[in-house]
């Protein structure tokens, strides 16, 4: 058998479309690295020209307040101002001490931090108005319309003992009124019951003085209610002055009560000292501070005064009260009279109580604190 002869049309064909297919390849592989350049070229570009990072723009909204209330900045308040005012004073409760006195007032409570506001003043202590007091009424020299008559014979020494800071304790006040006399009570403005004890001591053959307080050194101390400060005004210092004048009636003049700072302040003293001598008083200096200017000034408004030689109990012991008696007696002796200031302590009394009883037979006289102004009046 004999083998066919191949079909030679059919090759033809397929030879051509295996041709056409090719050239379609070549053209889609053409066209593809056309379109890859063309991205390479502008991205190329682009990272010529910027970052070549990818953006985006996004709108963030702003948060919205929780409150609407305005917030100030704090300022703290300005130390040191002159203008701000000071606390009141309180009234005396405990005994405390000044370093040159001893008497009876009180630890004045500590006062608040300050808030950073604006100062609010505070009202001035009440004191009662201006007022002149019976015993300058129409009394050209009032001090000796209520002095204790007292004639000591010529040459004899004169002593004086004055007891302090009465009308506190009621006790120990009576029991001082009690002793044998005369003697000068001075008699604290803010005490009790101050019209009848004080005429009960007068009954008994004393001289009273008005003890009046004033401001210490010490700023720990509190002199008590209505002291005459160094801070106040004038007219506040007048009226506190008069107030603690028209507690009373028939007083000779005034002692200070503590006041080492406010008897060296000169426009305070010239107040008092102007107020006495139109008052027709006499003024005993405590001299609790060896600069008090009170003796000058008295001296220039011609006021009637005198000053303290010896404080008798500033230690409160027997011994001690002994001994600054015994003090006392000798200055007498020296300058002709000496003035003594105690108070109303339990040892002071019991100790004065025998020294009273022979103080006369040891050749002295007892008398009240005017004898001795009036003695220095004459003597000039």
């Amino acid at each position: 058998m004999t083998e066919p002869a191949p079909d030679t049309s059919h090759g033809g064909r397929s030879m051509t479309a295996r041709l056409l297919r090719l050239l379609g390849i070549f053209l889609g592989v053409f066209a593809i690295g056309i379109g890859l350049g063309a991205g390479l070229g502008v991205g190329i570009g682009t990272w010529l020209i910027g970052d070549g990072a990818p953006k985006a723009t996004v709108e963030i909204a702003e948060p919205k307040p929780l409150y609407s209330v305005p917030v100030r900045a704090y300022r703290p308040p300005l130390r040191g101002d002159a203008n701000v005012a000071r606390a009141p004073e309180f009234a005396p409760s405990v005994a405390v001490l000044e370093p040159e006195e001893q008497s009876l007032t009180t630890i004045a409570p500590g006062s608040g931090t300050p808030k950073p506001v604006a100062p609010v003043p505070v009202a001035p202590v009440p004191v009662a108005p201006e007022q002149t007091p019976p015993t300058a009424a129409s009394q050209p020299e009032g001090w000796r319309a209520y002095a204790v008559a007292a004639t000591p014979p010529p040459g004899r020494p004169m002593i004086a003992i004055v007891l302090d800071d009465l009308g506190i304790d009621q006790k120990r006040s009576y029991a001082a009124i009690d002793l044998p006399g005369p003697l000068t009570l001075s008699f604290i403005p803010y005490g009790y019951n101050l019209p009848v004890m004080t005429r009960t001591a007068r009954a008994a053959g004393h001289e009273l003085m008005v003890h009046v307080n004033m401001e210490p050194i010490d700023h720990g101390v509190d002199p008590g209610p209505n002291a005459l400060l160094t801070s106040l005004k004038p007219a506040e210092v007048q009226r506190r002055l008069n107030w603690a004048l028209s507690r009373f009636e028939g007083y000779t003049g005034l002692s200070n009560h503590m006041g080492s700072r406010f008897t060296v302040w000169p426009d305070g003293m010239e107040i008092v000292l102007r107020t006495l001598n139109r008052r027709g008083l006499l003024f005993l200096d405590s001299l609790t501070n060896q600069r008090s200017i009170g003796p000058a000034l008295a001296r220039a408004y011609k006021t009637p005064y005198a000053v303290r030689d010896v404080f008798i109990d500033h230690d409160r012991t027997d011994a001690f009260v002994v001994k600054q008696l015994a003090l006392t007696e000798r200055l007498a002796r020296r300058n002709g009279h000496a003035i003594a200031i105690g108070h109303p302590h339990d040892v002071t009394v019991n100790r004065l109580k025998q020294w009273l009883a022979t103080v006369e037979s040891r050749g002295f006289a007892l008398v009240p604190v005017s004898a001795i102004v009036r003695r220095k009046a004459v003597q000039g």
